[in-house]
């Protein structure tokens, strides 16, 4: 699911960071993610990296934006809490970036799923999903 990356003159970009899976029909809403991002940042680079079973991973992405001279990453973990893989995992996947790319300033977001607008968007769709006559 990786895209090419463009020859033009941006020098930061945006990557979503997923888990990944087997199947790669689960990475669907993450590049439907990717694409509306895109949408509204056509100048920006927008990417996606997967901590496993899926390419590219990160330190694979972080290395291929080094080369194309990006100056800037922001990293935005798409999940829904702050577990092992947030706490641990990628904490030791940017600190070796960071020694592999002192020129790259990469920044980390919380995870998606622990942002308050997020969390609202959630509910709303959950409550959405009950019967016209369900008691309120």
């Amino acid at each position: 699911m990786s895209q090419p990356l463009s020859s033009n003159n941006v020098s930061q970009a945006l990557v979503l960071f997923g888990h990944g899976a087997r199947d790669p029909a689960w990475a669907a809403p993450f590049e439907s993610l990717r694409q509306l991002i895109q949408g509204q940042l056509p100048a920006l680079q927008v990417r996606l990296a997967f901590l496993e079973l899926m390419q590219p991973d990160l330190p694979q992405l972080l290395q291929q934006l080094a080369t194309d001279g990006i100056a800037e990453v922001s990293v935005v973990p798409v999940f829904l809490g702050q577990g092992g893989h947030v706490r641990r995992d990628l904490p030791a996947l940017i600190a070796q970036a960071r020694q592999q790319y002192p020129q790259m300033t990469i920044n980390v977001a919380q995870a998606v799923g622990e942002q308050p607008d997020v969390l609202n968007a959630i509910a709303q769709y959950c409550i959405s999903t009950l019967p016209a006559d369900s008691p309120p």
